[in-house]
């Protein structure tokens, strides 16, 4: 059976590899020391024949184990543990050998062994430092018994051994302890560091899909970070490090206000493109210095919202009225139909007309409340909206008896769009009765354009009527707001609604393309702001 030879992985980290190697350079600076000294310096004379060539030959078998652990420790042949335990019994010996052949612990030759067991400590970060340590302090003892025996060294010197290998104990045990130190702080900064990251990235996620707008400002009043948002409520990106001032004058201006504590901090800012925002501006407090947060909260969303509330309430009080109200309506219908059927004078007949007109109102406005719920029962589908489009017109024109020539239809190829047929009817019926009901029935007065604007299909219903009034276009597609006395003012309110539940928007313009009158388009495609050029398109 064949053996296949195994080889034991090594996870030491490799800042120990680098400590290892610098310890190792030391070692070898040490060597090279100790031989040059021994070179130009008479070491016979010094230490007499013996222990002069004791002194010689033990530098150079130093210098020699350096060079082997410097190789082993390029080559990483041997486990971490084992080349720190080499490098560290080599120091124990060479200079315990060194020390003795220098004339014993009056040398101070062994006092260098407190840089050994001090790296050691540092580098092991284990309880193997103090092994170390005892190995020194059992190597100098031994070395010391044998000058006392053999050479007649004196044995009141021992005190100064022990204070050496107290000494030795003391060095491995404060760089222990402070490798653990070290080596906490180091694990907790890691640990911080990757909270720090994890909290960045969840800003950053958090920034990106805020609806509101935010910008970070330093104490310099330059810009350190801008969401999508703001950029597109201010049309422009801020780009990081330049002066609010210079990218946004508007909005710094009631920045510089806030500071001097001339408003406070939520105020409402007309920006371009007929959007407000909603500001609101907090302090941060960084260190000594203060920078700010400025949230921009698009006031359309607010109003929709708080719409969608009432609207919830409205909804399900008018899906009870209007069931309860037809059952009375068409019986008040049905009698007026018997009684016309009848002889009356002209007074009464008018006073009968009167009553059907009312009653097919009542009921034009139940039948408007009770498609309120339609918009979540979508079921879009995909078709070319320039194929569709001619079918439309004749089918309209000839509904309505529109005149040849009033309705114009310019419709290119521009590619598909996703929606409930149904729905996409119903908008488009209302858009065109109410472009037919305010033009002029001249030829051209109502024209139905498609075209791509910035790669959406867009929908356009141009009338050549009187248009809307300023005052009028902020509550144009509000519930039950019209200006005609017949309205109900729930038509452009429920097409708007329509269009949202099949992923389109619906706009107002006015005045497009050089004609008076008014213009509303349908872009096909979702979209969160409404602040665009006006006059800009691609058809």
């Amino acid at each position: 059976m064949r053996k296949v030879n195994v080889q034991a992985v090594d996870y030491t980290p490799i800042e120990f590899w680098r400590s290892l190697n610098y310890f190792n350079l030391y070692r070898f600076a040490l060597a090279v020391f100790i031989i040059v000294l021994a070179w130009i310096s008479d070491v016979h004379s010094l230490y007499g024949e013996d222990r002069g060539g004791l002194f010689e030959i033990t530098a150079w078998l130093y210098a020699l184990s350096v060079l082997l652990s410097y190789t082993l420790l390029r080559r990483r042949w041997i486990r971490f543990s084992w080349q720190l335990a080499v490098q560290v019994c080599s120091d124990i010996a060479a200079l315990t050998v060194l020390n003795y052949a220098s004339g014993g612990v009056v040398s101070s030759v062994g006092l260098l062994l407190m840089v050994s067991m001090a790296v050691a400590g540092i580098i092991s970060r284990g309880k193997v430092t103090l092994f170390f340590a005892a190995l020194a302090s059992i190597a100098a003892l031994l070395e010391h018994a044998y000058a006392v025996l053999h050479d007649g060294a004196p044995a009141t010197e021992y005190i100064q051994v022990g204070f050496l290998c107290m000494a030795y104990f003391t060095a491995a045990g404060l760089a222990h302890k402070l490798a653990r130190y070290a080596l906490e702080n180091q694990n907790l900064a890691q640990r911080r560091g990757r909270d720090l990251i994890g909290m960045a990235e969840a800003n950053r996620l958090v920034m990106r899909d805020m609806q509101d707008g935010v910008i970070v400002l330093d104490e310099h009043d330059r810009i350190v970070q801008m969401n999508p948002s703001a950029a597109q409520m201010l049309h422009k990106t801020g780009t990081s490090g330049r002066l609010l001032s210079e990218s946004f004058p508007l909005l710094y201006e009631q920045y510089a206000l806030w500071k001097g504590n001339v408003l406070s901090g939520r105020e409402t800012l007309q920006l371009d493109g007929g959007l407000q925002a909603r500001l609101r501006f907090v302090g941060v407090e960084r260190q000594a210095s203060q920078g700010a947060v400025i949230f921009l909260e698009d006031m359309q969303h607010v109003q929709a919202e708080a719409q969608q509330i009432k609207l919830a309430a409205l909804g399900r009080l008018t899906a009870n009225l209007a069931h309860e109200v037809r059952n009375p309506l068409s019986a008040i219908s049905y009698a007026t139909e018997l009684l016309q059927e009848e002889t009356h004078d002209a007074r009464q007949e008018r006073l009968l007309h009167l009553i059907r007109e009312n009653t097919q109102r009542i009921n034009r406005i139940v039948e408007d409340v009770m498609q309120l719920n339609r918009r979540d029962r979508a079921r879009p589908e995909t078709f070319d909206l320039a194929a569709l489009l001619p079918g439309f017109a004749d089918e309209f024109a000839q509904a309505e008896r529109v005149e040849p020539g009033v309705l114009m239809l310019k419709a290119g190829q521009v590619g598909m769009v996703s929606f409930d047929r149904g729905h996409f009817r119903q908008v488009l019926w209302n858009l065109c009765r109410n472009a037919l009901y305010y033009g002029k029935h001249a030829p051209g007065s109502l024209v139905l354009q498609v075209f791509l604007d910035r790669g959406r299909v867009t929908l356009e219903v141009q009338d050549d009527g009187p248009g809307v009034l300023p005052e009028h276009r902020s509550r144009l597609f509000e519930p039950f707001f019209t200006t005609a006395e017949q309205g109900t003012g729930l038509g452009l309110y429920i097409a708007k609604e329509l269009c949202e539940a099949n992923g389109a928007w619906l706009e107002y313009h006015d005045e497009e393309h050089g004609r008076q009158g008014a213009c509303f388009r349908i872009i096909f495609g979702e979209r969160r702001f409404i602040n665009r050029p006006v006059r800009e398109h691609g058809g």
